[in-house]
């Protein structure tokens, strides 16, 4: 639902999120009011020493505080688990509620300030009875600035325009000015957006190349988030309700819809061959990302087994240029793959283009081919053509054959270095018509149809289990937004339960049939259906305008995108493995770029993501020892 208006301005939290947060307050309260009556009803006889009568009076009048505090957390914990996430009405109370508590912390602060000054001239009164008042005044100060912080994370640097924009949604269709205010609005939150890039990206030099990749990236964000009125845990109720939704569709699909044909003898043998070159190639690929990989992978002893690598500086023979902590991020790399010095001609360790890679826009490439409709992600072609200019211009390809022409040229990447890595391969294809690609986990908003269809002739991508970064893309994100509206609006339960039930559910499993989605009369056919409910979730509330017209529904800006290359998909087997010390197994297939067509939701959706995960679910599929495509381990240049 909206966010609370409090105020005069919109806040990031719902009435319906404060169950949690006052439930576990009330505990406290009431643990607090009990300790204290007790501590008075035991030593109210011995306050007779100096400023002893006021210490009796802080504890009366902080008794009848507390009741009044406790009484007031009851009743908004109690409205809180009214209603549902679209139906706030029951929860109409909650603006006064929350007002009579804040008001409730002027006399708290004031009678914690007289607390520590009476504590501090009564040095001759019981100890007992002075320790536990100075706790009592530091856990008023704590409960305070616990609550500050709280207030900090939900305010909404938009909140006071969002909250005239919410009052004059219902005319925006007709009021020239409202529409101008819209529009003010629409460019704020990109330029808050940017700002919070900025600080998650603070380590990130700044230039021009950046400041584009900020401002692409925010209005990018921006836009997602501007057609909808969600707090973040409608977000999240939304998801976790999703997770079920799938997990029970695909659990009760019929045989003939997950069932494919046999593959041929052909197909299998070429599967079971690229795997052994996937299992090769991997480890090459985990290793670019230096040692912070390493120190995870082996988080006792990694330190110190590159911690020599780290402090020595080596004469080489090879080329070794950008970043920092060059021969930490080396020494790494050559414990992960068990390659030598001497396999290595160039190593470089720039990191400048990844926020270039967050840009969701596309743009044509010049490929020099027959292919028509040459578009692809804008941010991570720009970083394969920056490689590009590096191995090319720079003679670095040149130079690597120069040494070992007897090789082919191999190129991987791991995530966006995957798509990066198949966008440069394109681009070198015509000087190297037999180069050949692996992605590992690569982005599914990457090439254009026709430059994915001529992509599976050198380029195969892996994908384990249910790894959201191969489904990602604007038209999937869209689509989960979507998803998440239409359960939103035909959940008939409070968003406490939805929250709770989810927890279980992801920690323990379970069947999703005995976790019914909420939807009412369980009809998993509501999931087609026009929007409907989740009108009164839209900030677009005008009569003209309907959900499908989202900003993001461009095909001009945001045109449909396809990963790369012919796909493996490592599916895991066997039980979801949560909480417990299962071992996860996985069968291959090939699989089509339609079954990345939509994100799934799981506990393990970021996990899978992992190059260590990857490492592990391939050495749990293929169990043969040699590379099938090169001689040695230094084959690939």
């Amino acid at each position: 639902m909206a966010g609370m208006v409090l105020f005069g301005r919109r806040w990031a939290i719902a009435s319906d999120d404060l169950f949690f947060p006052g439930l576990f307050e009330l505990f406290l309260r009431v643990l607090w009011w009990l300790g204290i009556l007790a501590l008075y009803l035991r030593y109210r006889g011995k306050l007779d020493c100096a400023r002893g009568v006021l210490l009796g009076n802080y504890m009366v009048v902080l008794l009848v505080l507390l009741a009044v505090i406790v009484c007031t957390m009851l009743a908004i914990v109690c409205v809180s688990m009214r209603g549902t996430i679209c139906n706030p009405g029951p929860r109409k109370s909650m603006s006064t509620l929350l007002y009579i508590r804040l008001a409730l912390f002027l006399p708290e602060i004031v009678w914690a300030s007289l607390g520590a000054v009476w504590v501090a001239e009564s040095t001759q009164c019981d100890k007992i009875v002075v320790s536990a008042i100075i706790a009592t005044v530091v856990v008023s100060w704590v409960i305070i600035g616990f609550t500050v912080v709280i207030i900090m994370v939900v305010f909404d640097p938009l909140g006071g325009k969002a909250a005239r924009y919410s009052s004059a949604a219902p005319t925006l269709a007709f009021n020239p000015e409202d529409s101008q205010f819209v529009g003010g609005l629409k460019t704020a939150a990109t330029s808050v957006w940017e700002k919070r890039m900025k600080l998650l990206c603070c380590c990130v030099e700044r230039d021009d190349q950046a400041h584009m990749a900020f401002s692409s990236t925010a209005e990018l964000f921006s836009t997602y988030f501007s057609d909808t009125d969600l707090v973040p845990s409608d977000l999240v109720a939304g998801l976790t309700l999703l997770h079920q939704q799938q997990d029970s569709l695909r659990r009760n699909q019929a045989p003939t819809e997950v069932v494919s044909h046999s593959p041929g003898p052909a197909q299998k043998d070429d599967l079971d061959a690229e795997l052994e070159n996937c299992r090769h190639y991997m480890p090459i690929a985990a290793a670019a990302y230096g040692w912070p990989l390493y120190i995870y992978r082996n988080p006792f002893t990694g330190l110190c087994r590159i911690g020599g690598d780290c402090c020595r500086s080596r004469t080489t023979e090879y080329d070794v240029v950008g970043g920092d902590q060059l021969h930490c991020h080396f020494g790494s790399v050559l414990r992960m793959t068990g390659l030598q010095h001497r396999d290595f001609i160039h190593i470089s360790f720039h990191d400048k283009d990844i926020l270039t890679d967050l840009s969701a826009e596309s743009e044509n490439l010049d490929l020099g081919c027959e292919v028509q409709d040459c578009m692809a992600h804008k941010g991570i072609s720009q970083a394969a053509k920056y490689l590009y200019r590096r191995l090319v211009s720079d003679g670095i390809l040149s130079q690597a054959f120069s040494v070992a022409p007897e090789y082919g040229l191999v190129i991987i990447g791991h995530s966006l270095g995957a798509g990066a890595a198949a966008l440069l391969a394109f681009m070198l294809r015509g000087a190297y018509p037999h180069v050949r690609c692996y992605a590992f986990s690569p982005p599914r908003g990457l090439l254009s149809k026709s430059l994915y269809e001529s992509s599976k002739d050198f380029t195969v991508s892996l994908v384990v289990g249910k790894d959201v970064v191969p489904r990602l893309s604007v038209t999937n994100m869209e689509d989960l937004k979507k998803k998440i509206l239409r359960l939103i609006a035909h959940c008939n339960k409070p968003k406490y339960k939805i929250l709770l039930r989810g927890c279980w559910y992801g920690l323990f499993g379970g069947n999703p049939d005995d976790l019914p989605t909420e939807l009412d009369g369980g009809d998993h056919r509501d999931l087609t259906l026009p929007l409907l409910g989740e009108q009164s979730l839209l900030t677009h509330k005008s009569p003209g305008y309907r959900p499908s017209d989202s900003p993001l529904g461009s095909p001009t800006k945001y045109p449909p995108l396809y990963p790369p290359g012919r796909i493996i998909h490592l599916e895991e087997e066997g039980p979801s493995g949560r909480c417990s010390c299962y071992t996860a197994q996985y069968t291959a297939k090939w699989a089509h770029e339609s079954e990345f067509s939509e994100i799934l939701i799981g506990g393990k959706m970021l996990t899978d993501h992992m190059p260590d995960v990857l490492i592990r679910a391939l050495d749990r599929v293929s169990n043969r020892d040699a590379c099938i495509s090169c001689p040695t381990p230094a084959g690939s240049a």
